[in-house]
């Protein structure tokens, strides 16, 4: 689903240095055309064009498809004349449609240049975020988040089109950190907009909808000259840079199989780790698209107002958002993942133990700030994860395909998760989400167990045939087994 082709792939895959990167152990001979100090320069220079603008826009992505929990402490509910478990099912009907964009949308970004498709379905989501604004009914809130799940869907594959994978971990947390962002930043803003409720006739839950959307239509007018389709043709590199860009691309590739051919896509869907990984990533996203669509919810419980509860709605946002970029700089210098997907999964369930176990408002607050710590920062770690053990560009687009619409997965459960009927304390939500994320926990734990161990079978048999370097066809024989070659190790 994300294959690359040599002209065709962004720039963000590039790599810090010229070291093989943390999954593979790669014989490529082609000589890069800057030394260290300058590549250094270069790849700054990408991330100040890239990142920014591209971390800006999943910003109000998910700002406006999180901004719902926000509008239900304004009288959502009540105006609309929702009953039972109508607003869960408001919250899950734009995850099925947001999986199935995402395919149909990548092939979009193959016949149409990223910078024209990305913008359309920018200015469509936010046409779909006013429209929200001014439904009046359970049918008409229906209808807006169906529409808003199918243009939103075709973000990340977009996003992914840049390739921040698992070379890129810290980049990784620094886009993903925009959706903690986008937590903070929401409960200010509903805050904000709680004051002008009637102007216009309008209660404040629709003016957060319809003045986020004009925010993100604003936004959107500029992506068309802000994001950047292929090295050939981004005006802020030089003729030189654009060639080290497009060198690394293919340096990038590897030697495992980089040409399309459909065996590789059933490798990965005949793989089991990465039916693991999935799941790992659903037990992560579950969470967090728990707490961004009920964290007002869980807070005005506590017993806060609903303006005050729109406030505390912030801090937990900003520790995740320092923990998130932390972390995988961290996970970067250390070339591991699972033991800090570990770490972060025991933070999340001490969490939401706090919030399940104790009555005391400032006990169970400290327990939602310690389930966003826990949560938000295993996205970036299991995506980086998955991406460095698979082996082969296609395999791994494939993958990671497969893991993100594993995860998106999530989003549907989380829907579920807190009902109204077991407000205000939702132990039952709480204890549910220690389930999952205690899944998750023991899964880590297999997996980084299982890649320890197979890395250091396959460092014996390396030690008994002896350690020399593969000729050319050896490469073309081995590449086609991706991850299963012998000179590929796991990160752990």
């Amino acid at each position: 689903m994300y294959e690359k082709t040599q002209n065709q792939s962004a720039m963000l895959s590039t790599k810090d240095d010229e070291t093989p990167s943390e999954g593979t152990r790669t014989h490529v001979s082609e000589v890069p055309m800057f030394d260290q100090k300058t590549t250094k320069r270069l790849l700054r220079k990408l991330d100040w064009h890239l990142l920014p603008f591209m971390s800006l826009i999943y910003l109000l992505c998910f700002l406006d498809r999180t901004n719902i929990g926000n509008a239900r402490l304004d009288s959502l509910e009540q105006d609309l004349n929702l009953k039972g478990l109508q607003y869960n099912d408001c919250l899950a009907i734009l995850f099925p449609f947001y999986i199935a964009a995402e395919i149909p949308s990548n092939m979009m970004m193959k016949r149409i240049r990223p910078s024209v498709w990305l913008t359309f379905i920018m200015v469509a989501w936010s046409a779909c975020m006013i429209a929200q604004g001014f439904v009046k009914n359970y049918s008409g809130l229906m209808a807006t988040r169906v529409f808003l799940g199918v243009f939103e869907g075709g973000l990340f594959p977009g996003v992914n089109y840049y390739e921040l994978h698992h070379e890129c971990g810290f980049r990784m947390a620094l886009f993903f950190s925009a959706a903690t962002l986008a937590g903070a930043f929401g409960g200010i803003l509903a805050r904000c907009i709680a004051e002008m409720s009637g102007v216009g006739g309008l209660s404040a839950w629709s003016w957060i909808f319809i003045l986020e959307g004009l925010l993100s239509i604003l936004v959107s007018f500029s992506a068309y000259w802000a994001i950047h389709d292929y090295p050939s043709t981004a005006g802020f590199l030089t003729e030189k840079e654009r060639d080290e860009v497009e060198r690394r691309l293919a340096v990038d590739h590897g030697q495992l199989s980089n040409h399309f051919d459909v065996k590789y896509v059933w490798q990965a869907i005949g793989d089991w780790k990465i039916y693991i990984f999935m799941l790992i990533f659903m037990a992560g996203f579950a969470p967090i698209y728990s707490l961004s669509m009920f964290i007002p919810t869980i807070i005005k419980g506590m017993g806060y107002s609903a303006n005050n509860a729109q406030l505390m709605s912030v801090p937990p946002y900003v520790f995740a958002c320092f923990f998130t970029i932390g972390a995988s700089w961290y996970a970067d210098r250390a070339r591991q993942r699972g033991i800090f997907l570990l770490g972060f999964q025991l933070v999340a369930i001490l969490g939401f133990a706090l919030l399940a176990a104790s009555g005391n408002a400032t006990v169970q607050y400290i327990g939602t700030v310690l389930a966003a710590v826990g949560v938000y920062p295993q996205i970036p770690l299991g995506l980086a994860w998955n991406g460095a053990n698979i082996g082969g560009s296609l395999k791994r687009g494939t993958g990671i395909a497969m893991q993100v619409m594993g995860g998106n997965c999530g989003g549907i459960i989380a829907s579920y998760v807190y009902l109204t009927r077991d407000g205000p304390r939702y132990v039952t939500g709480h204890s549910i989400l220690i389930g999952i994320v205690g899944m998750a926990f023991f899964l880590t734990l297999f997996m980084t167990i299982w890649c320890r161990r197979e890395n250091a079978r396959r460092d014996a048999v390396a030690q008994q045939v002896g350690s020399h370097e593969l000729t050319e066809e050896q490469k073309i024989l081995e590449r086609e087994l991706a991850d299963g070659a012998p000179w590929f190790r796991y990160t752990i």
